[in-house]
């Protein structure tokens, strides 16, 4: 082991947190350290599949059975394709204790730049009764910020990157500064209407989604070409990732680091100055392991890779981590529950077909609890996420009739999927495997996660509440469905190291800052005290914008 470099800071993980950190500590004048244990991909250069047709991918982009399940059989449900495979986590050689413990799909990804590269892109400010509802149901883990408190950081996000949706003045979704919406299709215009006049208080709106719908040329930045390509990486900058807008920016101040292939294993601590004092790492290509040094560490590795790293951080024979004073690391792990929606066909407009392949769709926000227990038997809620469309005619006979009849459109049909809040448990603990480790030496990740009664009533009502709006919209042959519900299967894994006011009860403080070490701040989704119904990325930036700018007015107060 060897000492190396020293910088001001170093900041682990790439994704939408990490690559915030290291852009607004390089451009508060901080010399950087980025380390990612992924592959580099670089913008533009690293997508040899962007806007290339399905049949000038291999295997016409259909992942072959051996390949997943050998080496992609967790990141099969987090939508790999060969198109962008190299993006995401190889499961043989990185695994985790999937077969102990409860059924979690820990999808990960595999590359620099993180889920920033594979999310999807759906953005949301969370409501000032998200970060209250916690303690107004007496429920454990009272967050200790509100919505005052991240509101201006989620305006300095949404300006910088480029949020596209429509004002909607809903006090349970707060707008954000938008860009113009991707536009409604005839058919979801028609939807709103008549969803909205049969229930009353309900709405139907432009989705939110960072995608761009004007020009950022001050980033090099492209509005969206409608594609929805976007799974393959996108040259023209249009949505939000590591590599088109915070890692640009962060290499154009010159002092920014960046080391990809670098596994973190653990964080060296000092309990007498209660300080991390190192890094250590180990360079996956040639095994080499490294210790690096910074007044200022930044863990975003990902909600769960963080909360593993700090467990395995822990002096030598002991079990318990440095930054486990309060005995909560490890538990109250959320993800949102879905795999329940409905969908049916929508009459008329036969003139009608959609230009271009527009990304996202609609959502329907929560109408669920609004303001606190309405009786209807679970705590909290859902909103849905859909969209409408026309597939190409099925295929009916043989023969020259049936290529022509092919050239055709079926009936419009409109379809939606519920994302809903899950409770955060204690006892939904992730933990450091006894005995098991990766080819690095760390030990392997169990998880004991699993949903409740509140979340499986909040979706059998999904599913009902669903299909009775569109059947009441005038939809035909409408159904329903739901099927297995796995924690980690959302993609929105939250929790582990929570914020709270309290040292005996959290692991984090206000400011997104270790209560046991005041150099180490946690901003990606570990941090987590709840999780709201909305996807949660906007929020992970907001919370790593707002966490650098303490932690840079703290080393200059020092």
């Amino acid at each position: 082991m060897t000492s190396t470099n020293r910088f001001d800071a170093i900041v682990i993980g790439s994704g939408v947190s990490g690559g915030f950190a290291a852009k607004e500590l390089t451009e508060k004048g901080l010399r950087v350290l980025m380390l990612d244990r992924g592959v580099m991909v670089e913008h533009g250069e690293g997508y040899p599949y962007d806007g290339k047709p399905a049949y000038e991918i291999p295997a016409r982009n259909m992942m072959p059975k051996s390949l997943v399940e050998n080496d992609y059989f967790i990141s099969q449900h987090g939508y790999v394709a060969p198109s962008n495979r190299r993006f995401y986590n190889d499961d043989r050689l990185n695994p985790y204790a999937y077969d102990e413990g409860s059924k979690f799909y820990w999808i990960r990804p595999g590359a620099v730049g993180g889920k920033s590269l594979i999310w999807g892109r759906w953005s949301f400010r969370w409501a000032p009764e998200d970060f209250a509802a916690n303690k107004r149901d007496g429920i454990d883990g009272e967050w200790p910020i509100g919505y005052d408190d991240v509101a201006p950081w989620y305006s300095y996000i949404e300006k910088y990157i480029g949020v596209s949706g429509s004002r909607e003045n809903l006090p349970y979704l707060p707008d954000s500064e938008f860009q113009p919406p991707m536009p409604m299709n005839v058919a979801e215009k028609w939807l709103k209407q008549r969803l909205e006049t049969q229930f009353p208080g309900r709405k139907l709106i432009n989705t939110r989604l960072s995608n761009l719908t004007e020009d950022k040329p001050e980033q090099g930045r492209t509005r969206c070409q409608v594609r929805n390509q976007c799974g393959n990486g996108c040259s023209f900058g249009a949505y939000f990732s590591t590599q088109a807008v915070t890692l640009p920016a962060a290499r154009a101040t010159g002092r920014l680091t960046l080391q990809s292939d670098a596994v973190v294993t653990n964080l060296d601590y000092d309990p007498a100055t209660k300080r991390v004092t190192g890094v250590r790492y180990i360079d996956a290509k040639t095994g080499q392991a490294q210790t690096v040094e910074a007044d200022l560490v930044f863990l975003c590795a990902s909600a769960m890779a963080s909360v593993q790293l700090l467990m395995n951080s822990r002096a030598p024979g002991s079990e318990r981590s440095y930054f486990d004073e309060s005995g909560t690391l490890g538990g109250y792990v959320m993800d949102h529950i879905f795999r329940v929606g409905a969908e049916g066909e929508i009459p008329g407009m036969q003139e009608y077909i959609e230009y271009g392949r527009r990304p996202g769709g609609v959502y329907i926000p929560r109408f669920r609890n609004i303001g606190g227990d309405e009786g209807v038997g679970f705590s909290r809620g859902y909103g849905y996420q859909g969209g409408a469309r026309r597939d190409p005619a099925a295929p009916v006979g043989f023969g020259a009739s049936m290529k022509q009849g092919m050239r055709k459109y079926g009936p419009w049909k409109f379809s939606m999927g519920a994302f809903g809040e899950c409770l955060p448990y204690k006892d939904n603990r992730v933990s450091l495997h006894p005995s098991k480790v990766d080819r690095f030496g760390v030990p392997l990740m169990r998880f004991d996660v699993r949903f409740r009664n509140n979340e499986l009533k909040m979706m059998a009502d999904a599913r009902v509440q669903g299909e009775a709006m569109l059947k009441a919209a005038g939809l035909t042959n409408v159904i329903s469905w739901e099927n297995e519900h796995v924690p980690g299967d959302a993609i929105h894994e939250m929790g582990g190291a929570r914020m709270g006011t309290d040292p005996r009860s959290s692991v984090l403080n206000s400011w997104s800052q270790a209560h046991a070490a005041a150099n180490l701040y946690v901003t990606d989704g570990a941090q987590m005290a709840s999780v709201s119904c909305v996807n949660p990325s906007l929020t992970f930036m907001a919370l790593t914008a707002r966490a650098a700018d303490h932690a840079v007015k703290q080393m200059r107060q020092a």
